[in-house]
């Protein structure tokens, strides 16, 4: 049976990173940050993989290893308007436990409810573990889903949004290595059928339905296929020290 650590260690899940960004950008706090102080469009790569090691070092690391991988998140909002603001980084953490939780069921199957709280649980630190208050985070998995419905009406995709996800979607030739550029057209298709119908439509992103279901069914077959060892090895590899 699927464990939380399972859950938090599964390396298929970075298929909803395009989504969750997406969402996240369409925080105007979020979505002008990023635009304005972030070096996401010269190097998406670098983005990735302090993501990765802050989600893996939150809910995989020791105590230790987590304060520490905030305290390098804390660095680097130093300055920046409002990347420090409880309300943003609530949103941030929600989208990764949401469209985490949305990838993990399309490509196996939704986890034993026991699991699932305790990945909420575990997930909730991505953000308290910065300057969210505990009180914050919605304490059920019921409450965070009228959390999330609450916000999506509230979001909106601005021109910095935009600009930003056209660097994820469309990135300058140079910026990603050459397997990552050749697996994009998959990932456009991937990202899009993750995202909310109304921020797919404020993005601009076309409806290709049956091209969507085939994209899901084709990644499903490849993360069932692929051994749970190396689906774990980028947990393994980027937990920072």
């Amino acid at each position: 049976m699927t464990t939380a650590e399972d859950y938090l260690a599964e390396g298929s899940l970075v298929l909803g990173g395009g989504a969750a960004l997406l969402l996240q950008l369409a925080h105007p706090t979020v979505g002008h940050a990023v635009a304005r102080h972030s070096g996401f469009r010269r190097d998406p790569m670098r983005r990735l993989r302090h993501t990765l090691g802050y989600v893996y070092a939150i809910g995989l690391g020791t105590p230790e290893v987590a304060e520490r991988a905030a305290a390098r998140v804390d660095r680097a909002h130093g300055g920046i308007p409002g990347a420090t603001d409880a309300e943003p980084q609530l949103w941030v953490a929600a989208t990764l436990y949401e469209v985490g939780m949305r990838v993990h069921d399309v490509l196996f199957r939704p986890l034993p409810d026991a699991v699932a709280d305790e990945v909420y649980a575990t997930s909730g630190r991505f953000g308290t573990s910065l300057q969210v208050p505990s009180a914050m985070w919605p304490p059920t998995r019921a409450d965070f889903a009228a959390y999330w419905e609450r916000m999506l009406p509230a979001l909106s995709v601005g021109d910095d949004a935009r600009e930003v996800a056209a660097a994820i979607l469309f990135p300058a030739r140079g910026t990603v290595p050459w397997w990552v550029r050749a697996a994009l057209p998959l990932a456009r298709l991937v990202t899009a059928a993750l995202l909310p119908a109304s921020i797919r439509d404020a993005y601009g992103l076309p409806r290709l339905p049956r091209r969507e279901r085939a994209a899901l069914a084709l990644v499903r077959v490849i993360a069932r296929l692929t051994p749970r060892r190396i689906r774990r090895l980028p947990a393994r590899l980027l937990i920072p020290a």
